[in-house]
């Protein structure tokens, strides 16, 4: 029985000092395989994140929201206003159009207030949208129109006008992609 725990002791230390000198070979090597593989500090290879192509169709609807107010009220036809996304797009579980993504629209058309009740009106046609530092082409428009006030101008003739027209920061509308939007995401 004395002599069987020493040995214990000695096979310990070999396989022990074999560990290590398996360790330096296989950091010594690279390890390939059908799928590409990422070397650990320690030296085992573990399977790296495979690259996934998920394509967004043109036409897809995108619904925008304002960022900040947009009133009628000293707008210019050719003027852009800025706009975020309201809901992110995932397709296989990948994000396409993240949320709060950056959309241009420009002003293509405008009517200011006018008497008798006449209300502004103001159209809005969608550029781009920005996604992972590419823009991208958006199409569609929105035509806001503030609310008329013929009833009073008819009772006191012609000295009341309508209001100008009003977006939100809340309003949703919807914008629509103007071609095919490929992600390679990881």
């Amino acid at each position: 029985m004395k002599k069987f725990i020493p040995s214990c002791g000695v096979v310990l230390l070999v396989a022990a000092g074999s560990l290590s000198a398996q360790e330096q070979a296989v950091d010594a090597t690279t390890v390939t395989a059908a799928t590409e593989q990422v070397e650990t500090s320690v030296g085992t290879a573990v399977p790296a994140a495979v690259a996934t192509t998920v394509t967004l169709p043109k036409d897809t609807l995108i619904k925008v929201s304002p960022v900040a107010e947009i009133t009628s009220k000293k707008m210019k036809e050719g003027t852009t206003r800025e706009f975020r996304v309201a809901e992110e797009i995932r397709r296989d579980g990948v994000t396409i159009v993240p949320l709060n993504a950056p959309v241009v629209a420009t002003v293509s058309w405008r009517t200011g207030k006018g008497i008798f009740g006449k209300s502004a009106k103001f159209e809005l046609t969608f550029t781009s949208i920005v996604l992972d530092g590419k823009t991208y082409d958006l199409t569609g428009t929105h035509r806001q129109e503030g609310r008329g006030n013929t009833a009073a101008a008819l009772l006191v003739s012609g000295i009341i006008t309508g209001r100008s027209a009003v977006m939100v920061p809340d309003q949703v509308v919807n914008a629509r992609t103007a071609e095919d939007i490929t992600i390679v995401a990881s």
